[in-house]
């Protein structure tokens, strides 16, 4: 079984790779389901980490449906991860009614050409799943990343188990929520890959600032999220 590590920062890619995992998706910001990386991130991450980094393609939070102006951002961050030399990018786009948006979708496929292509978790809000995976995969779609349409891939397992049957040249890739303590069920279920960031939160100051420069609930100023090699090799050693 094949471990992708989604690492938030350099340090945490190191982890990631010291730790055993196959591959990383490189990513920022993972309270907010993560965003495209700076050009330093990337630019460090091609000198320093040598196991495959598929590169997460998202020029903001909140929904997949792009404007014009957005959707040429993202190209232009496609182009310069085939410029850096990545292996894969990771994206996604829909249509505000919750269905694929095949057109895009279709023109990033061919802008990524030579590379492996994700289609994230933008697919856990399509309303048909099994027709929008035959479409992802007559475009072209090496890899689907899926919480099976839940708030964690444990609690979507069975139509991950679904998909997986019906995959015939995507890897259905189960994420979201998984750790130690479930891997077991998706070993059991014959999945190929897996993906979890491997996490724990660091605390970095000894008492909160006055003045908070977040408005998310559930983001701490006095704390950092850093992919744990220890995690990570326990992971390795129990997908292996």
């Amino acid at each position: 079984m094949l471990v992708e590590i989604c690492a938030n920062s350099l340090q945490s890619a190191l982890n990631a790779e010291k730790g055993g995992a196959d591959r990383i998706e490189l990513c920022s910001e993972l309270a907010i389901g993560g965003i495209t990386p700076s050009y330093g991130l990337l630019k460090s991450i091609r000198e320093r980490i040598s196991i495959p980094v598929h590169v997460l393609i998202r020029p903001r939070s909140g929904d997949f449906t792009y404007s014009d102006l957005e959707f040429e951002i993202i190209k232009k961050d496609i182009a310069l991860c085939r410029d850096l030399g990545f292996e894969g990018i990771v994206t996604g786009v829909l249509h505000e009614d919750f269905t694929l948006d095949e057109k895009r979708t279709q023109s990033l496929v061919k802008a990524s050409e030579g590379l492996h292509f994700t289609f994230h978790r933008a697919f856990d809000w399509v309303v048909d799943p099994l027709n929008t995976l035959e479409k992802l995969e007559n475009m072209g779609v090496h890899i689907l990343l899926s919480s099976g349409q839940q708030k964690s891939a444990l609690e979507g397992i069975d139509l991950l188990t679904e998909l997986n049957e019906q995959a015939s040249t995507c890897t259905i890739q189960p994420g979201g929520g998984i750790g130690i303590e479930n891997l077991r069920e998706f070993k059991n279920r014959n999945f190929k890959a897996i993906h979890l960031s491997a996490s724990s939160s660091i605390k970095k100051l000894k008492d909160p600032p006055n003045i908070p420069m977040h408005s998310g609930p559930k983001l701490k100023d006095d704390e950092i999220t850093v992919t744990d090699l220890n995690i990570v090799r326990h992971i390795v050693e129990e997908a292996k």
